[in-house]
């Protein structure tokens, strides 16, 4: 657009300056509804969008396209956003992205009938618009014909002289008309005036006046053009200047020798006007090229996201959190090109409801897992609320103790959940226990004796660490004596849950301090008897090796389970926090174990390569 205005002011000729001039104005006032990309209000809400439609709908002047345009544009993003916004809530919640139904929306409804309202006004002011053009071409018509009737002799020009400058007032104080007749009117009408002037034999007097009025007039116009340099917003200067070359127009001619410098200067001004238009869409045009970048590394990083394996609910979250950031980010970037804006928005979209669909599908997952688990634990809670008031002491405890172990062995449910399941199974079992405690006062002396006991096998246990040696079978020694401890009865109820600490401490300070040398002295044992293997063969090898390769993938397995489930209990209560415990110790076994297979793993691999 800006190439054809500015090659129309350079190649003009001062006998087509008129003409061109036309065209140039035809040209800008179609590309206008294009400049309007300018900073505009703002909308908080579809509600703010709304009563500026109604306005508009039921205001007495015409409504304007580009405002129209960019309500009913600012309308749908701000609605796209909430009901996007809705769908992922209702994800996250855990619901069925295939059942999700859009709710209607009232203010679309409302926003819709308005939108009809203008709609209807616009098309009934385009049909009155191209009406007025079609009558003013008519009228412009007679105009030319008139002129044309008193391009006859230098003495009818004289006598008509005063006819002829009414004719050029009404021919200017008509407007527009259908654009494609425009520039032929035009030049028609400049034929037969110049004609006019030419013939024209008023007295020297007379037509240097009218000259020089029409170059005054010029001028304030050049001088006019000429200030809009200094014209903060591009925009606006455009605009102007645009409206000063429809008035150039419709100003008479000047004397023939000042007519090319008189067009000159104008189109001089004009040009710094059309270059600072041109520069600023340009950096407008460059601006959005940014963020079509910045966007589609935003693209890029959801995509990483959503092809990265989630091993728990903790990556689930971390990467919900993530991508959470990403979407903000992606709110502060501007508009990226016009023919990429809605791709690019949608390849966002796309990557982050693929993220969020596989989140569902997984805890929908868990969400099944999670009931049969609860299930399974509420039946224990009415089998031990059934028990609870139970005087039969001893086989009751074993019974309860049995349910105990067995809803170890359920697994997680969800914290809230288990924390309430728990409360309640922990209750019953407590009600028992401590009318048992009540009612067995008797039996305080066998339960210090046992208290005794159990003391003696924490203190050989602690003798095993403290001796340090990973000679001889310690795992063997450990298990006698965890075998010796489980055996012995109950102890007072006060003293159970401190020795129970000093139990396990003395079993994890001898995991400790013992365990990688007991690691160590296996894998020495197990690389002595690789020769062996060796000699029965490569197939020895590889099956040993295979063997081990699927006990480490067991083992890797087992160890996520347990973490996973870690993430699910809850230490609010004693009993619950040796179960964390307990739990924290199989785990780091666990990974004793999976270290250890790699290592043979390795040392499989080593005597392989010294056998090549």
């Amino acid at each position: 657009m800006m190439d054809s205005q500015e090659n129309a002011l350079v190649n003009a000729s001062p006998v087509e300056e008129t003409g061109k001039q036309e065209e140039v104005v035809n040209q800008a006032e179609e590309a206008a509804p294009a400049e309007e990309q300018q900073e505009r209000k703002v909308y908080a809400n579809k509600a703010e969008v709304l009563e500026r439609v109604k306005e508009i709908a039921h205001a007495e002047e015409a409504p304007l396209k580009d405002e129209v345009d960019y309500l009913k544009t600012a309308f749908y993003k701000l609605h796209i956003a909430e009901r996007e916004a809705k769908l992922k809530e209702y994800i996250d919640n855990g619901g069925d992205p295939a059942a999700y139904k859009i709710t209607p929306d009232e203010l679309e409804d409302q926003f819709k009938a308005e939108m009809g309202i203008i709609k209807e006004r616009r098309q009934q002011q385009f049909r009155e618009q191209e009406a007025e053009k079609e009558e003013n071409l008519k009228r412009k018509q007679d105009i030319i014909e008139k002129i044309k009737a008193m391009v006859t002799s230098p003495e009818e020009a004289s006598k008509t002289y005063q006819e002829f400058k009414a004719l050029q007032q009404e021919w200017r104080d008509i407007k527009a008309v259908p654009a494609e007749k425009a520039n032929e009117l035009w030049r028609n009408y400049q034929l037969y005036v110049e004609q006019f002037y030419d013939l024209l034999k008023l007295n020297s007097e007379a037509r240097e006046l009218d000259f020089k009025k029409n170059l005054e007039a010029k001028n304030r116009l050049c001088e006019a053009a000429e200030k809009l340099a200094d014209e903060q917003d591009v925009i606006s200067a455009f605009h102007q200047l645009q409206k000063l070359h429809q008035e150039y127009r419709e100003i008479g001619p000047v004397s023939k020798e000042l007519r090319e410098e008189v067009w000159q200067r104008f189109k001089a001004a004009s040009t710094v006007i059309n270059k600072r238009h041109q520069q600023h869409f340009e950096s407008m045009r460059e601006r959005e090229e940014e963020n079509l970048t910045k966007k589609t590394e935003l693209c890029e990083k959801v995509e990483a996201i959503a092809a990265e394996e989630n091993k728990g609910s903790a990556d689930w979250e971390r990467h919900t959190q993530e991508i959470i950031a990403l979407q903000q980010e992606w709110k502060t970037i501007g508009f990226a090109p016009q023919k990429m804006n809605v791709k690019i928005f949608e390849r966002f979209r796309a990557a982050c409801d693929s993220f969020f669909t596989n989140k569902a599908d997984h805890f929908r997952s868990l969400k099944d897992s999670y009931k049969d688990k609860a299930d399974k634990k509420r039946a224990l809670i009415e089998k031990a609320e059934a028990l609870q008031d139970s005087t039969e002491w001893r086989s009751t405890s074993d019974k309860l103790i049995a349910l105990q172990k067995e809803w170890k062995t359920i697994g997680m449910v969800p914290k809230k959940l288990g924390d309430q399941l728990w409360e309640e199974f922990l209750g019953a079992c407590n009600k028992f226990f401590e009318a048992r405690n009540a009612a067995g006062a008797g039996q305080r002396g066998e339960e210090r004796q046992n208290l005794e006991q159990k003391r003696d096998v924490i203190s050989r246990l602690n003798a095993l660490a403290d001796a340090g040696d990973a000679e001889g079978d310690i795992q063997q020694k450990v298990q006698q004596l965890t075998e010796e401890y489980n055996a012995i009865g109950h102890v007072p109820f006060k003293e159970k849950d401190k020795l129970y600490d000093d139990y396990h401490a003395a079993l994890d300070r001898l995991y400790k301090e013992l365990n990688v040398s007991v690691a160590r002295r296996r894998l020495s044992k197990f690389k002595d008897s690789l020769k062996q293997v060796a000699e029965k063969g490569e197939a020895a090898l590889d099956n040993e090796r295979t063997r081990l390769t699927r006990q480490a993938e067991q083992l890797k397995q087992d160890i996520q389970t347990y973490e996973n489930n870690l993430g699910f209990l809850s230490a609010s209560s004693k009993k619950g926090n040796s179960l964390i415990d307990e739990m924290n110790r199989k785990v780091q076994k666990l990974k004793d174990d999976l270290q250890l297979v790699k290592d043979k793993i390795k040392a499989i691999n080593e005597e392989n390569t010294a056998k090549e």
